[in-house]
């Protein structure tokens, strides 16, 4: 994280007393059921959608795509970037809406409704780290952007993503890759009945050297999936075990001067002693039916993280290699009811929940270290994060052609900070850091739709949301690095967002939707996880134009445009008003082709706009231009494909800060443009057996 450019948000919640039932039993062996095959961009919304901004994604959508890394799928969002500052095991950047998302504040994500987004982690607040999803278990990703629906809480301002895997394959894959920079991959994925249960099971493992001229990555990564599915009374049970480890070497962003002067080339390293390791285990279980949905998850993780941003800037002699630990269990649950009624001759639809989660988080930490050896503690605490929310939405259909949505959420949230360290490397005592804290919040939604003709329909939503900020941020009262005197952020930051938008479809054959929205959010007062403090920001404005087109031409051919505007400004000066990381321009064009014949490929070009770097938008970055290529052939049991990652060798920049920074043997720091490059073209054979 940027001590400079990288803030991070803070909260708080609720003590609850953990409430997982975890049934793991393990039947065996069957299979065949047939399988629905649903191509997500061309799925018809119209009569089921509440605003223009949502959407489904599928698992044809995403095979089509090559994808340089797991957690790209979310690119499939229309105006979702998703890039990297670090190693390939760390979670990725996130731009949406005109926010520099970091690694997920503001936008919520889930799989298989766990919740993905980490409060008050020791990198990032929202961290999402999705390199332990296996993309071909992936059967649909559906969005929602905007804070307009009343299901989702916590980090949704800009809006929320909903990944649900597979429940059982027509046929088991196998498949083995092999690519530029020492890449490899096997997957195996199959389902087979035992009794009534379905079983479907996915293992992959991947290493990776990278292409970086002083390191190397060697990514050692492993991801498990089991789940099971039954009938059971009126509805269906569903329960699932997943598993993931990773170890990695990080090639992090690199100053500009140092290149410019030739002290290393732009797959170099300062410090090349950075990286990582991590792991995530969950079990989960879920029952639903027509009207009840009834879920609960516990989930085990840890995160070990070593980077050097600022390189000998605090520290000459040693550098400023840091360390971050996260360490906890989460635990949760969600209840909801849905039901249907006639209400004075209109038709009434009323969902109710509650959702509870508890993070309890052994060490949150952060230490000084010199070649990943611990030189001492900045900081280092023990959190119970907890909250309770209660929601509903009531859709009336006041004619054929005209309803409304009216939702009211309220979250509760209750934070326990216990400072480990006592005395930290500065001599400082931390013990006023502990503390408890706790807030409320209410959330109200509405939308109104109205069927304009029978391909076409428009849509105004409008919604308070909030973003959770971190625990540590709500007690602080004394800075680790000076011993000053500093002030705690608020637990939860409020966003008010509205929405025009209209959606239309042809003949099954054209899909497009076009959107104009406004976001506000409230003063960030902002925990920082690089440095263990706090760093104030203020009231920001964004409003922006979105544009969807999916075409399909014919049986063969699909042809797509995606294009996000974003205009995003500080309310008051900072000095400037430009927001650092905020995008302007988002562009997607993509073509894709599968014949009978056994012939299938894509073609994908990605425009990244330039955006400001610093409040006064003196220092922005360049413009990114990124072309994928997939080209296959399938010839019963097997197929072959080949994927190219950027294509014409472009060496514009994954992401770049404007920050201070001082070189070994620099006299003072020196501010600059810190980036990370797109990894050069490379290749990747996949050969895949049907089983």
């Amino acid at each position: 994280m940027l001590p400079q450019s990288k803030p991070r948000r803070a909260r708080y919640c609720h003590r609850l007393t953990p409430l997982l039932v975890l049934p793991i039993a393990l039947p065996l062996f069957a299979h065949e059921v047939e399988e629905i095959t649903v191509s997500g961009h061309r799925v018809n919304l119209i009569g089921e959608s509440v605003s223009a901004s949502q959407g489904v994604v599928s698992q044809r959508d995403i095979e089509t795509r090559a994808l340089l890394r797991s957690g790209e799928v979310l690119e499939l969002i229309p105006g979702m970037v998703v890039t990297q500052h670090s190693g390939t095991g760390k979670a990725n950047q996130y731009f949406l809406r005109g926010f520099n998302l970091d690694h997920g504040t503001d936008f919520a994500t889930f799989y298989d409704d766990m919740p993905i987004n980490m409060r008050s982690h020791g990198h990032g607040q929202g961290y999402t780290d999705l390199n332990f999803m296996i993309p071909e278990l992936i059967a649909t990703l559906r969005y929602q952007k905007g804070p307009y629906y009343a299901d989702v809480g916590d980090f949704s301002g800009a809006g929320a993503g909903f990944i649900n895997s597979k429940s059982h394959f027509n046929e088991g894959q196998l498949k083995l890759t092999a690519g530029s920079d020492e890449y490899y991959r096997l997957l195996a994925a199959d389902s087979f009945h035992a009794g009534e249960t379905e079983l479907m099971w996915g293992f992959e493992a991947t290493g990776y050297q990278g292409p970086w001229t002083d390191i190397d990555e060697d990514l050692d990564k492993y991801n498990g999936q089991l789940k099971a599915t039954r009938t059971l009374g009126s509805g269906t049970l569903s329960w699932g075990l997943m598993g993931y480890s990773n170890a990695w070497n990080s090639a992090d962003q690199i100053p500009a001067r140092a290149v410019d002067a030739g002290l290393i080339d732009e797959l170099g390293s300062i410090d090349t002693t950075t990286g990582g390791e991590s792991s995530r285990y969950s079990a989960n279980i879920s029952w639903e039916n027509d009207n009840w949905l009834a879920s609960a998850y516990v989930i085990d993780y840890d995160l070990t993280l070593w980077s050097n941003f600022t390189y000998f800037l605090d520290d000459p002699i040693n550098g400023d290699q840091f360390e971050q630990v996260d360490e906890r269990q989460i635990f949760g649950g969600k209840l909801q009811y849905q039901h249907d009624l006639a209400l004075g001759g209109l038709d009434v639809h009323n969902r109710y929940g509650l959702e509870t989660r508890i993070d309890d988080i052994n060490e949150v930490g952060l230490y000084h270290t010199q070649a990943r050896q611990r030189l001492g503690t900045v900081r280092s605490d023990s959190i119970t994060e907890s909250s309770i929310a209660a929601f509903t939405d009531t859709e009336i259909n006041w004619t054929e052609r005209f309803k409304t949505v009216l939702g009211l959420r309220y979250d509760f949230y209750d934070f326990d900070v216990n400072d480990r360290a006592g005395s930290n490397n500065a001599g400082i005592n931390l013990s006023p850091n502990s503390g408890t804290a706790d807030d409320g919040i209410a959330s109200v939604k509405a939308s109104a739709v109205y069927r304009l003709s029978q391909n076409w329909e428009g849509y105004l939503s409008a919604g308070t949301g909030f973003h959770s900020n971190d625990a540590r941020g709500t007690t602080i009262k004394i800075d680790p690095a000076d011993g000053s005197a500093i002030d705690a952020v608020d637990p939860l930051v409020r966003s008010f967002g509205s929405e025009l938008g209209l959606r239309a479809n042809f003949n099954e054959r054209i899909n497009i939707s076009a959107a104009l929205w406004h976001l506000e959010l409230d003063s960030e007062l902002l925990f920082v996880g690089d440095a263990g403090n706090t760093e104030a920001s203020d009231k920001t404005e964004r409003a922006g134009l979105e544009l969807t087109g999916y075409y399909r031409l014919n049986d063969n051919w699909t042809l797509d445009l995606e294009y996000a505007y974003t205009h995003a400004r500080f309310v008051n000066e900072q000095p400037g008003r430009y927001v650092p990381g905020a995008v302007e321009d988002v562009l997607q064009l993509g073509v894709s082709a599968d014949y009978a014949s056994g012939v299938f490929g894509s073609l994908r070009l990605r425009y990244f706009g330039p955006r400001p770097l610093v409040e006064t938008n003196e220092v922005s970055s360049d413009a990114s231009t990124l072309l994928n290529a997939k080209l296959g052939y399938r010839f019963k049991p097997f197929t072959l494909s080949l994927d190219v990652l950027n294509l014409l060798d472009s060496d514009d920049h994954d992401i770049d800060y404007y920050y201070a920074s001082q070189l070994a043997g620099e006299a003072s720091p020196v501010e600059d443009v810190h980036y990370h490059p797109l990894e050069p073209r490379s290749l990747r054979v996949t050969l895949e057996m049907a089983f």
